[in-house]
């Protein structure tokens, strides 16, 4: 089949839906705190936890774009980067750019200390607490309490500079970040390169990484 000249796919679809999941699960995790839908907020929790082990996983086994060993060489070009957004010459990049890599880094780690501490929380009454709260003392189930609450500060304000970051690029750097993580692809004439990584969701991975991180949440469903 011949593809598209003019476009190339940037992210998979995998990646795209764990993201726009994540988003909706962060407003729906605040909203049922708030509201005290303790219960709600728990099977969030959980369906985040899963997102975010599956998203850890796909960094090792995804597609190009979604790997975190890219991510990791592509910081070396940081200064350069920030140099070309300082000159007003900056270009689109295949993938993240050095800074939205801090930001993926940033955003994935405190959403997995969120869930993580989540998990053995405890309430002031003791009676609204995360599914592994049995395998910690009162006190220590409240510390951590006060870790979920203090890094979601955290996590908010993570999302208010990517959000912001958006936002920049669209109007100030004309560069539309929203597009491709909706339908994953880019114009071509974006990327200078003439030959451009290859990128497909592999569907045995897939089935593996999904396979460990709802396993993963089913542990914790069952570990007491």
């Amino acid at each position: 089949m011949a593809t598209n000249p003019e476009h190339h796919v940037v992210w998979d679809w995998t990646v795209r839906l764990v993201h726009w999941l994540m988003v909706i699960l962060v407003l729906l995790l605040w909203w049922t705190a708030e509201e005290g839908m303790m219960d709600w907020h728990k099977r969030c929790g959980l369906t985040m936890l899963g997102l975010v082990i599956f998203r850890i996983i796909w960094g090792f086994s995804g597609s190009w774009t979604a790997r975190f060993v890219p991510m990791f060489r592509r910081l070396g070009s940081l200064g350069g980067y920030v140099r070309d957004l300082k000159n007003g010459s900056h270009k689109p990049v295949f993938g993240h750019g050095p800074l939205g890599i801090l930001s993926v880094f940033a955003l994935l780690g405190a959403l997995s200390v969120q869930v993580g501490t989540g998990l053995f929380s405890v309430d002031v009454d003791g009676l609204e607490s995360g599914p592994l709260a049995i395998w910690v003392s009162f006190s220590t189930g409240r510390d951590i309490a006060d870790i979920h609450e203090l890094n979601f500060d955290i996590l908010s304000t993570l999302i208010s500079l990517h959000v912001v970051a958006i936002l920049v690029y669209q109007f100030i750097l004309k560069d539309n970040l929203i597009p491709p993580m909706v339908t994953g692809k880019r114009p071509r004439s974006d990327f200078a390169a003439s030959s451009l990584p290859s990128i497909k969701a592999g569907f045995w991975a897939f089935v593996l990484s999904a396979g460990i991180a709802a396993g993963c949440v089913y542990s914790v469903l069952n570990a007491v």
